[in-house]
């Protein structure tokens, strides 16, 4: 059974569920144009409010789920992230998921996030695998994907964009880096 995932805390993170209040900056982040440098278009504003609908559907039917994402010393959404259940090829995975604000890019964020919630899947989720979809010019997320020991397994078209596909499965060890934070 899985148990519902609750806001989890690295060294310099609060990673929780979406609440109401959070539509607008998700919508903002999901629909910049500078968020998504690798992309040809960001979301419409619409588009960005219906996945950020069905993100919280997700929450509401597996009771996990993609995550907003703070820093513990200031308040105020700097990202989103986090898994959620998909079918890939015919197979139940995780999907690692992140996207922040540019001026927070740098800084090891989504490496920190992304290893506190490979724990929780890991602990929660063994069975299934968690992968990660890029656009092959996007050299930061591959370097996050190479951090957190995910191995490079496919590439193929993803939204009509020439896509790298990762994957990581909990049988292969502890997840991402040396330090508390999950950063090397």
């Amino acid at each position: 059974m899985t148990r519902r995932l609750e806001p989890l805390r690295t060294r310099r993170l609060l990673l929780r569920p979406f609440t109401d209040a959070d539509l607008a900056v998700v919508v903002g982040i999901q629909s910049a144009r500078e968020t998504h440098p690798h992309e040809s278009a960001p979301r419409t504003p619409q588009e960005a409010r219906a996945q950020f609908d069905s993100w919280r559907q997700h929450w509401a039917e597996h009771g996990y789920g993609y995550l907003a994402v703070e820093r513990t010393d200031t308040p105020g959404v700097i990202g989103v992230g986090g898994v959620q259940a998909t079918e890939l090829g015919g197979e139940r995975v995780l999907n690692l998921y992140y996207r922040f604000r540019p001026e927070v890019w740098g800084r090891g964020y989504a490496p920190e996030m992304a290893a506190a919630v490979l724990r929780w899947a890991q602990r929660e989720l063994p069975e299934r695998p968690v992968v990660i979809v890029t656009n092959v010019t996007n050299a930061p997320a591959r370097r996050v994907a190479a951090k957190l020991a995910f191995r490079e397994y496919r590439r193929a078209l993803y939204a009509g964009a020439p896509a790298v596909y990762y994957r990581r499965d909990h049988a292969h060890g502890a997840v991402g880096g040396t330090g508390e934070d999950g950063t090397r």
